[in-house]
C-alpha cells in the first residue's frame, strides 16, 4: 500500500528573491532576476547576462556560523541557506550560530540534494591558481598551501553533505546529478526513500553555483545560451516566445521536506501540499532524443506514468510548471504536454514557465520550480510567465492557456516536469492539501 506524501517544508535562494516570501512576492509580479555581468563581459562571453541570488556576505553570515562559512563553495552556502529556512518552515527550530553540534541526530531523516556542475568556483579561485603557482615554485613543493578544504568543497557530494551537517540528518545523505532534471529527480529519490520505508522524511532539492566558471561551457556551445539580450537583460529568457533564442545561466538553491502523512500528522506539522505521484525515465538517445534535445515519446510516457499511478484525469490538472527553457526545445516540449494529456486544446490547462524571471539554474531548476508549483498550490495564485507576449509560432494552439499576469485562481492539481541533457526527464504531481 502506498504512503501518501505531504510537503512540509519549503526554502529558496533564487534570482529574483531570496526566502520563500520574497520569491512569493517575485513570482507574483513577474519580477525577473536576471542581470548583466560585468565579469561576463570582460571574459568575452557570447552571453553576458544571467542569474544571481542577490545575497551579500552579511545575510550568510545572518544564518551560517563564521567558521563554516569559509569551509563552504558557492553552491553549498546556496543549499545550506535554502536547508535552514526549509527546515524552521517544517517546525524544526533551527539556530546555527548557538552551536549546532551537540543536537541529536535525526535517524529517520535524509537528504538528496542535487547539483549539475558543483565546486566550479572554488576550482576557477582556489585550486587552479595555487596549482598554476605551484607549477613555477622548484619540484617537491608539493599542493600543501591550497588549504584542507579543497576536496570538501568540489566534491559532487558536497552539498548534501552541508545540509546533513547542518541539520544533523541520520538517514541517507547523498547527492544526485542528471543535469537539468537534477532537483526534479531528487524529490523523485526522496518519494521513494519514504514510499520503501526507509525514512520518514527527507530534505530534497537542488544548489547549483551562480559563478562563471558553472556557465563558460554553455557559452562556449553558443546557440545554446541567450547572446542578444545583454543590452535588455530583463528580457532575455523568453520561454514560449517568438524571441528566444537561448537560455539564460543562473545559480541558486531550493529545498523541500517531504515526509510521511502520518509522521507530518503525529508532530503537529503544517502542510503545503501533497505530492501524490512522481516519475523519471530516459528517451534512450532513441526516437529524436539527443544529449541536448529529449526524445517526445520519452518525455510522454514520463507525464503519463505519473498520471496514471496518481489516478487523476488530465482534465483535473489546473496548471503546468513546464521545464521551458527559452530554446528552440519549447514548441517541442508543448508538443509532448499535448500528446500527453490528450485533452482537447480549448480545455488544455494553464501553462507557465518559472524560467522566464530566474533563468535556468540547471540542477537547482526543478527545485525552484517546484517551490513555485507548491507556492501556487498553496496560495491559490497562478504567476505570469513573462517575455512571451508574441507567442512562438509552433505554440499558437495553446496560446490561450498561457498566462502573462498574475491570477488569482484555486488550484487543484499541478503537475511540473523536468528535461535534461542527456535525455532525461522526470515529472511530479502535487494536490492541493485540504
Amino acid at each position: 500500500m502506498r504512503k501518501r506524501v505531504v510537503v512540509t517544508g519549503l526554502g529558496v535562494v533564487a534570482p529574483n528573491g531570496v526566502g520563500l516570501p520574497a520569491y512569493r512576492a517575485a513570482l507574483k509580479a513577474g519580477k525577473s532576476g536576471i542581470t548583466w555581468h560585468e565579469q561576463l563581459k570582460k571574459l568575452n562571453f557570447a552571453c553576458q547576462i544571467g542569474g544571481a541570488p542577490p545575497i551579500e556576505e552579511d545575510d550568510i553570515l545572518k544564518v551560517l556560523p563564521q567558521t563554516d562559512y569559509h569551509k563552504l563553495s558557492e553552491a553549498m552556502i546556496y543549499a545550506a541557506l535554502a536547508a535552514v529556512e526549509c527546515a524552521r518552515d517544517s517546525g524544526m527550530a533551527v539556530d546555527l550560530l548557538k552551536g549546532y553540534q551537540n543536537t541529536p541526530v535525526d535517524w529517520d531523516t535524509g537528504a538528496f540534494i542535487g547539483c549539475g556542475v558543483g565546486g566550479m568556483d572554488t576550482i576557477f579561485e582556489e585550486l587552479g591558481p595555487v596549482m598554476a603557482e605551484a607549477e613555477e615554485q622548484e619540484p617537491g613543493r608539493g599542493t600543501a598551501p591550497m588549504g584542507t578544504d579543497i576536496v570538501p568543497k568540489v566534491m559532487g557530494s558536497s552539498v548534501s553533505v552541508a545540509v546533513g551537517k547542518f541539520l544533523g540528518l541520520g538517514g541517507q545523505t547523498t547527492t544526485n546529478s542528471s543535469a537539468c532534471n537534477t532537483g526534479t529527480e531528487a524529490i523523485f529519490e526522496g518519494y521513494k526513500h519514504i514510499q520503501l520505508g526507509y525514512a520518514e522524511s527527507m530534505f530534497v532539492g537542488g544548489a547549483e553555483g551562480s559563478h562563471y566558471g558553472v556557465w563558460s561551457g554553455f557559452d562556449a556551445m553558443r546557440d545554446v545560451l541567450c547572446s542578444k539580450y545583454n543590452e535588455m537583460p530583463g528580457k532575455g529568457s523568453q520561454p514560449m516566445g517568438a524571441g528566444a533564442c537561448g537560455f539564460v545561466p543562473a545559480g541558486g538553491a531550493a529545498v523541500l521536506r517531504i515526509e510521511s502523512l502520518e509522521s507530518a500528522q503525529k508532530r503537529g506539522a503544517k502542510i503545503h501540499c501533497e505530492l501524490v505521484a512522481a516519475y523519471c525515465n530516459s528517451g534512450g538517445q532513441r526516437d529524436g532524443g539527443t544529449m541536448t534535445f529529449p526524445n517526445p515519446d520519452g518525455v510522454a510516457r514520463c507525464i503519463r506514468r505519473v498520471l496514471k499511478d496518481s489516478g487523476v484525469s488530465p482534465s483535473a490538472i489546473s496548471l503546468i510548471n513546464g521545464h521551458l527553457t527559452s530554446t528552440g526545445a519549447d514548441p517541442r516540449e508543448a508538443g509532448s504536454w499535448i500528446k500527453a494529456l490528450e485533452l482537447p486544446l480549448e480545455k488544455f490547462p494553464l501553462i507557465q514557465s518559472t524560467k522566464s524571471m530566474i533563468g535556468h539554474t540547471l540542477g537547482a531548476a526543478g527545485a525552484l520550480e517546484a517551490v513555485a508549483a507548491i507556492d501556487q498550490l498553496s496560495q491559490g495564485y497562478v504567476h505570469p510567465s513573462i517575455n512571451c507576449e508574441t507567442v512562438h509560432p509552433e505554440i499558437q494552439k495553446i496560446a490561450g492557456s498561457i498566462p502573462h499576469e498574475m491570477i488569482q485562481k484555486r488550484l487543484d492539481y499541478v503537475i511540473k516536469a523536468s528535461f535534461g541533457f542527456g535525455d532525461v526527464n522526470g515529472c511530479l504531481l502535487f494536490k492541493r492539501w485540504e
